[in-house]
């Protein structure tokens, strides 16, 4: 019911969840016959549907290794989420964790549904792995070996100051982000980008998660999970987890703010590295998560809701994003539109206003200066469109019409 009222709502939102519909059927329908790469590929729709999605438009060979590259990453991610692994145990898999994607009998039990099952099986990834090429290999080896000894490192220590942060971060996903670089240059599509940048684009999807995630991170069992620097929320509350509570909403949602206007300091880097990328495929890849990631932060901006449950852009919106970021116009033009969207909830009584309205202004600029922000249709923000009540029962019949179709395929 959620989802028809959101369409009710946003009628316009139809069109792109029906196309997001039949490609994620597409990509069921793209499962390879070999055991092996079956399950690295039905493991990736389990623990990622909208990477999967996005994933599948790239070409077979550089897909295959980015596919493996992610599955062992999230294995190892796992192995670090799990807070009832013991520190003596953890940290030793976490350092020789690039040395078992070689080992087609490793596996090792840890993990909670979709990502036990990850793990139980790894012997599926391992063997996969071994069918790459060799560059792709040497890629995701080192990078793995990188997150897996930054990992470790954080284990034993706290994310203190916004130094840490970044650092933290760039262990768990700039990695991600320079080991994507590599595969893109291995497959001969794209030249080798900056560390720097490429640090960036990892750096802006993690800050991005990480505020989204705070309930979820802070509640976790046995032990709750801490990523927001000290130096930063130690200015409002004398406890990381005060933030969650009711009496503490003023200073919570200022705190949140400030986070928020820390990840803002990646996107003009972020504009940068997808401006210079040729391969269409590659661009989609890397720029829809952007996207998500800017639209999420416009969501998250000055709201209590990020301490009381979920934050996110609602699914309709999600699959325009997907459906219509298909050049660096659109992506100039979604992230002038979030940023508009984030400005307008800028209170000039925040204690960080003028810092976040510098950083907003520096991107809009960006945008502006691209000279492309005419040539392209808005649909991020725009008027509530005048739907007559007639049209919209017109939508529903269409909408259940397909939605019947689609379980008439799948049965």
């Amino acid at each position: 019911m959620g989802t028809l009222r959101a369409i009710l709502k946003n009628p316009d939102d139809l069109y792109p969840l029906i196309k997001l519909k039949l490609a994620s059927r597409h990509a069921e329908k793209q499962i390879p016959p070999e055991p092996h790469w079956g399950f690295c590929y039905l493991m990736l729709q389990k623990v990622s549907r909208s990477f999967a999605l996005v994933i599948q438009q790239l070409p077979v060979e550089l897909r295959d290794a980015v596919c493996i590259f992610y599955l062992v990453l999230r294995a190892l991610d796992t192995v670090e989420d799990d807070t009832s692994i013991p520190t003596d145990v953890k940290v030793p898999i976490l350092i020789s964790f690039h040395q078992h994607v070689y080992d087609r009998e490793w596996h090792f039990a840890c993990g909670t549904k979709e990502y036990k099952v990850l793990m139980d099986q790894f012997h599926h990834v391992s063997t996969a792995f071994l069918e790459l090429g060799k560059l792709y290999q040497q890629a995701i080896e080192d990078i793995t070996m990188r997150m897996g000894a930054g990992m470790a490192k954080f284990i034993c220590k706290e994310v203190e100051t916004t130094d840490d942060y970044d650092e933290y971060c760039h262990y768990v996903a700039g990695l991600v982000g320079l080991g994507l670089s590599k595969l893109f240059h291995a497959s001969g599509t794209e030249d080798l980008a900056s560390d720097s940048l490429s640090n960036s684009m990892g750096l802006f999807l993690q800050k991005t998660n990480i505020i989204r995630d705070y309930l979820e991170d802070i509640n976790e069992v046995p032990k709750c999970r801490m990523f927001w620097p000290r130096e930063i929320w130690s200015k409002y509350v004398n406890k990381l987890e005060d933030l969650k509570y009711e009496e503490n909403s003023v200073k919570a949602v200022q705190c949140l703010n400030e986070m928020v206007t820390n990840a803002l300091s990646h996107v003009e880097d972020c504009l940068t590295y997808m401006f210079n990328l040729r391969d269409p495929a590659i661009f989609r890849f890397c720029a829809i998560p952007q996207v998500m990631a800017i639209g999420t932060l416009a969501m998250c901006y000055d709201n209590i809701e990020v301490f009381r449950g979920v934050v996110k852009m609602r699914r309709g919106l999600t699959a325009k994003v997907i459906d219509r970021t298909k050049t660096m116009a659109d992506v100039y033009g979604a992230f002038f539109d979030f940023s508009c969207m984030l400005k307008s909830k800028v209170n000039n009584n925040d204690p960080n206003a003028t810092k976040t309205l510098k950083r907003l202004d520096a991107i809009l600029k960006t945008c502006r200066d691209s000279e492309t922000l005419n040539k392209r249709k808005s649909y991020i923000i725009r008027s509530e469109p005048n739907y007559s009540p007639v049209l919209i029962v017109v939508i529903f019949i269409i909408l259940a019409i397909i939605l019947a179709q689609l379980s008439g395929n799948r049965s």
